[in-house]
């Protein structure tokens, strides 16, 4: 694995199923972040609530709430538009996850860890 991206076979994201984690030593030992695919497209953030530095999942890759309609940070309830980031409802709203660049081309996912 690069340093630079992190890859992962397409069939690995399930449409507003399970997100993939990845680490991001560049913003320390602990530091993750995560894909998910909604309506189609990927979508990668810093796995971190933009209202307190804690991890969204409540189990790992368990971004979504029921509905599967939004991400949900599972310390605080707070509601993340999943093409955005953008927080529509909670302590944080107004707020953004730190998204990450990613693509996808040839069957594989590409989360470009240098370009955030």
């Amino acid at each position: 694995m690069s340093l630079n991206a992190v890859t992962f076979d397409s069939a690995a994201l399930p449409d507003k199923g399970d997100g993939l984690r990845f680490d991001i030593p560049a913003l320390g030992p602990h530091a993750t972040g995560f894909v998910v695919r909604f309506e189609g497209k990927p979508y990668a953030y810093v796995n971190r609530c933009a209202h307190v530095p804690v991890e969204l999942d409540w189990e790992h890759g368990k971004f979504f709430n029921m509905t599967q309609e939004w991400l949900i940070c599972a310390t605080h309830g707070a509601m993340y538009a999943p093409e955005t980031g953008y927080c529509v409802v909670g302590p944080c709203q107004g707020k953004r996850l730190s998204s990450i660049p990613v693509t996808e081309a040839d069957g594989m996912i590409t989360v470009h860890l240098d370009q955030f």
